[in-house]
């Protein structure tokens, strides 16, 4: 196990590019199995990322587990959103007694949903919750940044270790969600400084926001990139200045699992921008991510290009969490089923089937 990194710099330089012959391999193996060739398409491609990250194909029946941050964030002053911050409290308590969204859905995929406090504002303790809580809530990013460079390292830090912690107890794949009222808005706001984005093009309706709703936070996304002036050339400035501490801990979950050699699932928006600053952070973390499914949100597509990632689902999802990566399980179960039980050709007394040519997938 390799030692626990101290520093953003000890952890980046600590990356290093996935096991290419073990995910190379993975593919000819599924190449060799009695079904046209690519015959499961994105899923025989997932399977082949995830031998890639671990340096071999999982084991069917292997344990995974959902890590939802959860952090308010200061913007909500704004009017961007239909509720206040006191909903995040709720649904952190609802994830604690397994009642959440995520949580009921994690269990029908035989993982666990774990609620990691990051900065809610109404703190409380729990034995079922994770605290690795930074500060109460964000700043308004509208009028300032939303934390320092030094408190988005020690959250980015703080997800990395949970990554570490887990590949030690056995698992084999991680996925990031999230639980933060107002983090459609600073999500979209990474977008827009990272990829170029205008507002319109990066904000949607969230949780349901009426047009007058819609406005105010394309408004306050605008406006935060115009006081903050973030560079992308400098995610860790661009996620100090108008992201969360909610994103900031996926995205040190992203760079543990490219540190540690475990794959981490992409969720929707909010998971795809922090998958988005790690590998801005480290190129070779994009060699560990996984893409559940497109995100509903306006930016949703884009943020999978940037990360070139194409997802297996399409559900028109917005609810967060991690309930994308819960809907994705299943479907690895059902993909390393075949993979082990299916057989190769010859077996099943079939001939081979060849390329014949066109694009692979």
């Amino acid at each position: 196990m390799k030692k626990a990194p101290q520093t953003l710099d000890e952890l980046l330089a600590g990356i290093t590019p996935a096991d290419a012959e073990a995910a190379a391999q993975c593919r000819r193996n599924w190449d060799s199995i009695a079904k046209p060739l690519q015959a499961l398409g994105k899923l025989e491609e997932s399977i082949a990322r995830m031998a890639g990250a671990l340096g071999h194909v999982p084991e069917q029946g292997f344990r995974r587990a959902i890590f939802v941050f959860c952090a308010d964030n200061g913007v909500v002053e704004e009017g961007v959103t239909q509720t206040d911050c006191s909903v995040t409290t709720i649904v952190t308590r609802n994830l604690c007694r397994g009642a959440a969204c995520v949580s009921l859905m994690a269990k029908c995929a035989n993982a666990e949903a774990i609620p990691v406090d990051m900065g809610i504002q109404e703190a409380f303790e729990d034995p079922n919750l994770i605290s690795r809580r930074i500060r109460t809530s964000t700043g308004n990013i509208a009028k300032g940044p939303a934390m320092t460079q030094q408190e988005a390292e020690a959250a980015i830090l703080a997800g990395a270790l949970l990554a570490g912690e887990w590949k030690e107890k056995g698992y084999s794949l991680l996925a990031a969600g999230e639980m933060g009222i107002g983090n459609t808005t600073t999500a979209a706001a990474v977008c827009c400084a990272l990829l170029g984005l205008s507002s319109r093009e990066a904000a949607g309706r969230g949780a349901g926001l009426s047009d007058e709703g819609l406005a105010r936070k394309r408004e306050a996304v605008h406006r935060a990139l115009a006081v903050n002036h973030p560079d992308p050339t400098k995610p860790l400035e661009v996620l100090a200045c108008v992201g969360g501490l909610d994103i900031a801990g996926m995205t040190g979950l992203f760079l543990g699992g490219a540190y540690y050699g475990i794959p981490v699932v992409v969720d929707g928006l909010i998971s795809g921008a922090s998958a988005l600053l790690a590998m801005r952070m480290s190129k070779a973390a994009g060699d560990y991510l996984l893409a559940s499914h497109r995100s509903a949100e306006p930016a949703g597509e884009s943020v999978l290009r940037a990360l070139r990632l194409s997802a297996p689902l399409e559900m028109s999802m917005r609810q967060g969490e991690g309930t994308g990566a819960a809907c994705l399980f299943p479907l690895l179960d059902q993909a390393l089923a075949v993979y082990y039980g299916l057989g190769s050709f010859e077996k099943n007394g079939m001939p081979k089937y060849v390329p014949l040519g066109g694009e692979s997938l």
